[in-house]
């Protein structure tokens, strides 16, 4: 009796934790964006307070990269995406380790090799959002 009183009227399924729309490679690239920008303008300037400030602020805008990196991952990525992109575990991969070299280093190579895998990331993320 108790089983039929709890047992769910409605049952529902997503592909996401919640409403399609909240997942975006764009945020990763945003931030990926602005650490190749603060890597370009390291180099052309040599005054150390300025150059201080921008390794701080490349750092924490290549964390944030990797952190919308890995949600996209972890929270978006499911089994049918992975079974149709297997190469995309180690895309997201390659990505978080472009981005930790990014962080790394100031030579803008760096950064735009990380906007290349974001860009790879983010035609497959396309192509999930099409079915």
């Amino acid at each position: 009796m108790l089983s039929r009183l709890f047992a769910p009227k409605v049952q529902v399924s997503a592909h996401c934790d919640l409403p399609c729309g909240v997942y975006d490679p764009a945020q990763a690239r945003i931030e990926a964006e602005s650490v190749k920008a603060v890597q370009e303008k390291y180099q052309a300037n040599e005054d150390p307070d300025f150059r201080t400030r921008a390794l701080i602020i490349k750092e924490q805008r290549a964390e944030l990269a990797k952190h919308h990196v890995s949600v996209l991952w972890s929270d978006y990525f499911k089994p049918p995406h992975f079974e149709k992109f297997p190469e995309l575990h180690q895309l997201v991969n390659d990505t978080l380790k472009a981005l930790s070299a990014a962080k790394a280093s100031n030579d803008p190579k760096t950064g735009e090799k990380a906007l290349e895998l974001i860009a790879e990331i983010d035609r497959i993320f396309k192509e999930t959002k099409k079915a």
